[in-house]
């Protein structure tokens, strides 16, 4: 297991939770709206909106946080993380906040509280990047989008 250090930030509602598994098998930690005790915030068809959580993290080297979609709030609304999977650099120490779209056709409300993603704690490998005038030869080659059929 690995620590990951969290401040509450000034205008983080102590009555809430801090991230945390829902099962003990969850690979996601459900991380909430930091709005303001009976706030709310409305997302309308097509909009996109930064909701905070008034948390920020310090994440140990060589990690990242990912912020996911919950499968149950895609499904039941038209919510999405838009910019899934969203990263959290490790040395990124300013509040988490976490980019909503509305890809449905009603408006969808947030309220304080509300269990907004999940954020999963993940290894990173970085890449040492070299340029070649030469690629070698793979059984897919230069296929894209659906290349490899359907089925």
């Amino acid at each position: 297991m690995v620590t990951v250090k969290i401040k509450k930030l000034d205008h983080f509602d102590a009555n809430l939770p801090l991230p945390s598994y829902q099962t003990n098998m969850a690979a996601g930690a459900d991380i909430r709206a930091c709005i303001g005790e009976g706030k709310e915030l409305t997302i309308g068809p097509g909009e996109r909106l930064a909701v905070p959580t008034g948390l920020s993290f310090e994440i140990p080297d060589g990690h990242e946080i990912q912020v996911r979609p919950r499968s149950g709030l895609s499904l039941k609304t038209g919510l999405m993380v838009v910019n899934a999977p969203g990263t959290i650099d490790s040395d990124y120490r300013g509040e988490v906040k976490v980019i909503l779209g509305n890809l449905g056709q009603n408006k969808e409300v947030i309220a304080h509280g509300d269990r907004l993603a999940q954020i999963v704690l993940a290894p990173v490998l970085k890449a040492h990047f070299v340029e070649e005038s030469v690629l070698a030869d793979s059984e897919r080659g230069s296929g894209g989008f659906g290349s490899t059929g359907r089925s």
